[in-house]
């Protein structure tokens, strides 16, 4: 007997992978993600999962349970393709001066969400902490990722301060800065008034930027 057609994607939850995806290879879940189809979402054998890993493209898969707390996803067809390497490449960076717990999850979900594809955490004179709880940001990244249709996670450099990074910034990539002052001109027309490349945006401290970093 054939197997059933499977539902809409609307329908299915996206799920961010660490293996490779190819047609019908077995991909197992670690507990977690299982836990989470299983008990969470509550999807049953056969039930379709949308899986994208940031290299093989988006796949539609059919969950495979394995008992209550064990699970595998069998992919079955591609949905989309995969952005080039230039593509990936080109997408903006967000610099931001390290902040309160709240707020910095809330700028790397949001951001995520809007197709940031590097955060750089800094400390700036200003600032109002010194530490960044990375491995909890990644997670962040990854869920908004998976809510929003990408097929990209956003990577994140190691924190730094803001006075290196100038040092070092690359020739190849634009900065914006978010100017407190309202002197300079929109960003937008900043942006679109050059010749297109990269660009990263610098969001300073509640404080503003310093004159001296």
């Amino acid at each position: 007997m054939p197997d059933a057609p499977m539902p809409p994607t609307y329908r299915a939850p996206r799920l961010f992978v660490e293996g490779a995806l190819s047609a019908g290879a077995r991909l197992d879940l670690p507990p977690e993600q299982a836990r989470y189809l299983l008990t969470v979402m509550r999807r049953t054998s056969g039930a379709p999962v949308v899986a994208f890993n940031g290299r093989d493209v988006s796949w539609l898969t059919r969950l495979a349970p394995e008992g209550r707390k064990q699970a595998a996803l069998i992919p079955e067809r591609l949905l989309r393709p995969q952005p080039t390497d230039a593509e990936m490449a080109a997408e903006p960076w967000l610099v931001f001066a390290t902040m309160k717990r709240q707020a910095t999850v809330l700028v790397v979900e949001k951001a995520t969400e809007l197709g940031c594809g590097r955060f750089v955490p800094v400390r700036a004179q200003r600032s109002n902490t010194e530490r960044v709880n990375q491995p909890r940001l990644e997670r962040i990244a990854i869920e908004a990722a998976e809510q929003s249709e990408r097929l990209t996670v956003p990577t994140f450099a190691p924190l730094q301060s803001l006075e290196a990074l100038l040092d070092a910034w690359p020739d190849d990539r634009m900065l914006v800065v978010g100017d407190e002052s309202g002197m300079a001109p929109p960003a937008v027309e900043t942006l679109s008034a050059r010749t297109p490349r990269p660009f990263a945006f610098l969001d300073g401290p509640d404080g503003g930027i310093a004159p001296d970093v």
